[in-house]
């Protein structure tokens, strides 16, 4: 088994709140990231569970603290019914989730570190990204003008990031070229040097934590493999991982190439599933996916009712794929 964990975009109003108060492992894990958050944590709980979410949503001052501590709550979860992963990869802020699941940075310091990244990102220039589904090769022309190449998803699943007029235009002309593209849920051009700014001022806070080597092998989207002790230890990587354009699609070749297994998405959605379906490894079964939440917003039964059914479909066949790993 190896844990895929979302990152910016997933996110969406009371993802995996059918589990609280539901399952411990995951309620426990929830309610110390909100005290951890100190006179934030009750405000950004109520921004979770809300039934109808405010306008801001979708501001790294809620989705990206709400994303660490639900992708991490989730593993952990996993991680409580006995199964040891063979590998963890996160995109985006999933990689921070992966990381601290992997040991190389306590909880309380992760935690501490999103309340500083969600101040520090809130200043940056207003900016979006854009899902595009073309090859990397169909939007070189327009990646000018303040719009950056923020992640290669699959071979033809993009992430445009940058300003939001560059950006609007950069849709406009994809329309025109009937090529697919949409907005994701982002007020800021994560991974591009428009966050450069911010990264920079993170420095200090990074550089005062205790960053450990990986207990668990941990693949970077940043840098396309399985991460060294010397990256994990360096607080500059993980600073500068923010701004910097995701690799999912060569990593998670990576991982497959390395390991034949059953891939668990552990966190809102399905993203990281139907990218993961795409791989030959996947579609000719030799790897098999399982989200553990539904692909959609479902209420809060169907929220249990999968995690329940991820349980019982990936313990009778852990032995069996750790082996083949």
């Amino acid at each position: 088994m190896a844990l895929l964990l979302p990152g910016q975009g997933a996110q969406h109003p009371r993802m995996a709140a059918g589990l609280y108060r539901h399952e411990e492992v995951f309620t426990h894990w929830m309610d110390e990231a909100f005290r951890l958050l100190g006179p934030d944590g009750a405000r950004l709980r109520q921004e979770w569970l809300a039934e109808r979410p405010s306008a801001a949503f979708d501001d790294v001052s809620v989705a990206q603290p709400l994303l660490y501590a639900v992708d991490h709550a989730l593993g952990r979860t996993v991680l409580e019914w006995g199964v040891r992963p063979v590998a963890l990869l996160g995109h985006s802020v999933g990689e921070f989730a992966a990381a601290t699941l992997a040991g190389v940075v306590d909880f309380a310091d992760g935690v501490r570190m999103m309340r500083e990244r969600r101040e520090l990102f809130a200043r940056t220039p207003p900016g979006g990204m854009l899902a595009v589904s073309a090859g990397v090769g169909e939007v070189a022309g327009l990646l000018r003008d303040g719009v950056h190449l923020a992640a290669v998803n699959a071979s033809r699943q993009l992430l445009l990031a940058g300003a939001s007029q560059p950006l609007e235009r950069a849709a406009r002309v994809l329309r025109e070229r009937e090529i697919v593209c949409r907005e994701v849920p982002a007020r800021q051009a994560f991974h591009t040097p428009l966050v450069d700014g911010a990264v920079e001022a993170s420095l200090p806070g990074w550089r005062s934590l205790r960053l450990s080597p990986p207990r668990l092998t941990l693949y970077s989207a940043y840098t396309g493999g399985v991460l060294t002790d010397g990256e994990a230890r360096d607080p500059d990587f993980w600073a500068w991982q923010a701004s910097r354009p995701v690799h999912f699609a060569p990593t998670l070749s990576a991982l497959l190439a390395a390991h034949a297994c059953v891939l668990v998405e552990a966190g809102p959605g399905n993203s990281l599933t139907m990218l993961a379906r795409r791989k030959p490894a996947v579609a000719e079964g030799r790897c098999a996916v399982l989200p553990l939440l539904p692909d959609r917003p479902r209420g809060e039964e169907a929220d249990r009712h999968a995690v329940a059914a991820a349980r019982a479909a990936l313990l009778p066949t852990t032995d069996t794929h750790e082996e083949a790993s």
